[in-house]
């Protein structure tokens, strides 16, 4: 690409804190969005976006489509149109959506899907995951697969994600690798490891009801960083990315080869921000919390 290009990002969960949404609640026409898809994925996303508490919102079933309609609504608020999206995990239906993929409407009722056979698939087997920062990166991965665990998350920025069964993980922290900390990670599973296979077949059969459209904007995915051009593929992909790891490294470097010059990560922003802060040097970087940081979004892009 040639001249400014524009990226705007969707972060995944546990990006989500109590009341997030409550500031854009006073944007015209967000709280009736929030109204019709909660019809849709059998929650009340205001009320879990303003007022519902931490342990709730932490909820697999519940985080997910509230990131996604959280990421959509601030889209629209945004009122831009980027040269390309991605999101990370979850956030991935997200940038669905906006690259014309999937409508808004689709894309929540397939995260309710996800997100309800996520939360099921973990309650299994006791899984969990632990963040591994810093150390070298093969030491970590090797450390990683000697106790049988899984990378689910290669976020770049000297972070991944190690996942698999409690004891797998007790295991791990009691041989971490050098120069590395272990920040166990408030998740209610094993995600994007063979933990969630029964959360792929549900998202699977869902999906089967879908025709999606070719990409109207470039799209990056999360399996392997590809800009991917085919709807269908993209959908394929989507789905199979709930058992397999988020390859968030891969995608920054095609960030980096499409030129990319500024990157808004949408509500609740902040994560990817802070990966990009490092792996991105020289891009204008901005993670909007509320309405106020739309004008500087603007004048960013």
């Amino acid at each position: 690409m040639v001249g400014p290009v524009l990226l705007i990002t969707a972060p995944g969960q546990g990006a989500q804190t109590p009341g997030f949404l409550a500031p854009w609640l006073e944007v015209p026409g967000v709280a009736d969005r929030l109204g019709a898809w909660s019809d849709i994925v059998g929650l009340d996303l205001i009320r879990c976006g303003t007022t519902a508490d931490a342990d709730e919102i932490k909820d697999t079933a519940v985080a997910q489509p509230l990131l996604v309609a959280a990421a959509l609504v601030t889209f629209q608020a945004l009122g831009l149109r980027p040269d390309a999206v991605a999101g990370h995990s979850v956030g991935e239906l997200a940038a669905a959506a906006m690259a014309g993929v999937l409508t808004e409407e689709e894309a929540m009722r397939l995260v309710a899907v996800r997100g309800r056979g996520m939360a099921e698939a973990a309650a299994v087997t006791q899984t969990g995951m632990t963040a591994v920062l810093g150390g070298d990166v093969d030491e970590v991965l090797a450390a990683i697969a000697k106790q049988g665990l899984t990378p689910a998350n290669i976020n770049g920025n000297g972070q991944i994600v190690a996942a698999g069964t409690l004891e797998q993980l007790a295991a791990f922290a009691e041989e971490p690798p050098a120069k590395a900390r272990l920040r166990p990670l408030a998740v209610a599973g094993a995600f994007h490891t063979e933990h969630m296979a029964p959360a792929v077949a549900a998202l699977d059969a869902a999906a089967a009801s879908v025709t999606p459209k070719d990409p109207e904007i470039t799209l990056v995915s999360n399996r392997d960083g590809a800009v991917v051009e085919s709807g269908a593929d993209f959908l394929a992909r989507l789905v199979g990315q709930v058992s397999s790891p988020v390859r968030w490294d891969l995608c920054t470097r095609t960030f980096a080869d499409l030129g990319v010059t500024a990157l808004i990560e949408l509500a609740p922003g902040g994560t990817l921000v802070g990966l990009a802060r490092r792996d991105l040097k020289g891009v204008a970087l901005l993670g909007l919390k509320t309405p106020e940081d739309i004008e500087k979004a603007r004048e960013l892009a």
